[in-house]
C-alpha cells in the first residue's frame, strides 16, 4: 500500500526473518527488490537491537505490526514477544519524536453478541495475545512524547492470510478428505467479524497522513461477519456439509478445554499431514492446529463508526467465496496448499 501508493520516499521493514524465507508470494517478494525499501534483521525484543534497527534515519512514521503470534504457547512468550517488544518499539519512536507511532492492536477486547464494542467501552480481552495488546496500549499512553495510534483490527483475512480465517479453509479441506460433514462448535450466530487485509492497510496509511495520533480506531468491514457466514462459503468451496454442536452441546464439551482442544487437533492434523503428502507438499506453514482460546464462546463484534465518520470507506464489504478462493489459489500456487483438497 505504502509502494502503491506513493506516500513514502524510503520504507525500512525490520523483521527477525529474511523476506526469502518468509513464505512470501511471488508478487509480494517482489517489492522487496524495490529500491525505496530497506530490509533489516533485528530481534525487537532487545532494546539494543531495536535501537539499531531504527538505523540513522530520521523516520515520520513508525508503523508496528511485529508481535509473537503462534499459538499454544506459554504466557510469557508472548508478554516478551508483545508487550516487550512492542514497548521497546514505542520508546525507541517517542526518543526520535517520530510524529506517528501506530500500533496494530487486537480487535478481542470484549465480547458482547447484542452490542458491537466501541473504543471508548471497557476492555476484557479473552486471549492472550489480546491481554497483552491491552497491557501494551497501556504502556504506550504512559510514553512522554509519542504521537500514538492504535487499530484494533476484526480478524483480517485475504491473500497471504495464514492465521484469520485460513485455518477454517484448511478445516474444508480436511473433512472433504475424510468425506465428512464439517461441525463446528456453538451455532451459526456466533460473531467473528472481518476486515480484508487490502482495507486494513488502506486504513493504517489513511491514519498516518491525517496524523490522528492519540486515537483508537477499530478496523471492521460492513459485512458484520458470523460464524454460520463463513461456514456457508467454505461448504461451497469444498462442496462439503456442515453442521454445529450448538450451545449446549459446547458448554458441556467445554467442562475438559484441554481435553476438548487436544481431540480436535487430533481429528485435524493427521489427515491434514496425509492430505498434504498426497499432494506432494513437503512442508507448509499452514495449519488446522487450534489453541484453547479458539472454543470459547466469545462474540468478536466491533462497532467500526468512528473510523468511518473520519471518512475512510472499506472497499471490501465482507468475506465472499470469490476471495477466500484467491487466498487458497495463491497458496496452490505457492505449493503450500495441495490442489488436490480442492474440487476440480
Amino acid at each position: 500500500e505504502l509502494v502503491t501508493t506513493d506516500v513514502t520516499s524510503s520504507i525500512c521493514v525490520v523483521d527477525k526473518v529474511p523476506p526469502q524465507i518468509a513464505w512470501l508470494n511471488e508478487h509480494h517478494s517482489k517489492f522487496f527488490t524495490d529500491d525505496i525499501i530497506t530490509f533489516r534483521s533485528a530481534n525487537l525484543i532487545n532494546p539494543a537491537s531495536c535501537a539499531a534497527a531504527f538505523g540513522e534515519e530520521d523516520w515520520d512514521w513508525v508503523i508496528n505490526a511485529a508481535g509473537e503470534t503462534k499459538t499454544g504457547q506459554v504466557e510469557a512468550v508472548y508478554r516478551e514477544g508483545i508487550v516487550r517488544l512492542s514497548t521497546n518499539c514505542a520508546n525507541e519512536a517517542a526518543k526520535r519524536k517520530v510524529k506517528v507511532y501506530l500500533e496494530v492492536s487486537a480487535g478481542n477486547m470484549f465480547s458482547d453478541e447484542k452490542v458491537p464494542h466501541r473504543e471508548s467501552d471497557d476492555c476484557i480481552p479473552w486471549t492472550v495475545t489480546a491481554k497483552c495488546k491491552l497491557q501494551v496500549e497501556k504502556e504506550m499512553k504512559s510514553i512522554p512524547g509519542l504521537n500514538w495510534i492504535i487499530v484494533r483490527p476484526a480478524i483480517v483475512y485475504g491473500v497471504s492470510d495464514k492465521m484469520g480465517l485460513t485455518p477454517r479453509l484448511v478445516f474444508g479441506g480436511v473433512y472433504r478428505y475424510l468425506n465428512e460433514t464439517m461441525k463446528m462448535l456453538w451455532d451459526e450466530n456466533l460473531r467473528i467479524n472481518t476486515v480484508h487485509v487490502v482495507d486494513m492497510a488502506r486504513a493504517v496509511v489513511f491514519l498516518c497522513e491525517k496524523e490522528r495520533t492519540g486515537q483508537i480506531y477499530n478496523l471492521v468491514d460492513d459485512g458484520n461477519t458470523k460464524q454460520g457466514d463463513i461456514n456457508n462459503i467454505i461448504s461451497d468451496i469444498f462442496n462439503i456439509n456442515h453442521d454445529y454442536w450448538g450451545n449446549t452441546l459446547s458448554t458441556i464439551a467445554k467442562t475438559d478445554t484441554t481435553g476438548l482442544v487436544n481431540e480436535i487437533n487430533e481429528k485435524h492434523l493427521v489427515p491434514w499431514a496425509a492430505l498434504c503428502s498426497a499432494g506432494g507438499l513437503d512442508n507448509t506453514p499452514l495449519t488446522p492446529y487450534i489453541d484453547q482460546d479458539a472454543v470459547h464462546h466469545n462474540h468478536l463484534h466491533l462497532d467500526g463508526t468512528k473510523l468511518r465518520a473520519e471518512g475512510f470507506t472499506y472497499s471490501i464489504p465482507k468475506p465472499t467465496q470469490e476471495n477466500l478462493l484467491e487466498v487458497l489459489k495463491d497458496f496452490v500456487n505457492m505449493k503450500i496448499f495441495p490442489a488436490t483438497a480442492l474440487p476440480s
